[in-house]
């Protein structure tokens, strides 16, 4: 036993004796801080999706229709050049479609690991709520408060100087 730690014998316990420290304790930090003090921070910045991964999940969306054809194909037995000139078509036909749909994904129809397109469909029905509200796209939380403390402020300095005014 050191300094008053461990066992004073290790008999009968079913151990060699031998004190570890306990390492799943935590330690508290030196200046813990529960919240950010920079104001920036505290500002809503909505997750922007990465196109090029938004553009690759529509080419594989494509490739794998264009592969089940493929697939189907084979296993009837068609010849090769056949099989190519079907998938060319299919391809170029979803292609067109996809094209012609543009934007507008049905965010319920997405999965949770759909990360971009959800962020995407996102800040598309973001769009369309700030334009059915009438919000110019140049609007900054908060602008209201601001414009009405420069109006007190205008409001106060008239009212200085008509009191100037009518004192003199």
């Amino acid at each position: 036993m050191s300094s008053n730690v461990g066992l004073s014998t290790p008999r009968g316990s079913g151990t060699s004796g031998y004190v570890q420290r306990n390492l799943s304790q935590l330690r508290s930090r030196d200046n813990p801080a529960p919240y950010p003090k920079d104001v920036d921070t505290f500002k809503h910045r909505q997750r922007q999706p990465d196109k090029e991964i938004l553009e690759h999940d529509r080419k594989r969306e494509i490739e794998v229709k264009v592969f089940e054809l493929r697939d189907g194909l084979e296993d009837e037995g068609l010849d090769e050049d056949e099989i190519e000139d079907r998938c060319t078509a299919l391809r170029k036909k979803l292609q067109a479609e996809q094209a012609g749909k543009g934007v507008g994904s049905k965010a319920r129809a997405l999965k949770p690991h759909q990360v971009h397109e959800l962020a995407k469909a996102k800040i598309e029905e973001s769009e369309k709520l700030r334009r059915a509200l009438g919000i110019s796209s140049d609007y900054e939380e908060g602008s209201h408060w601001r414009k009405q403390e420069e109006r007190a402020r205008e409001t106060e300095v008239q009212r200085a100087r008509d009191g100037a005014r009518r004192g003199d």
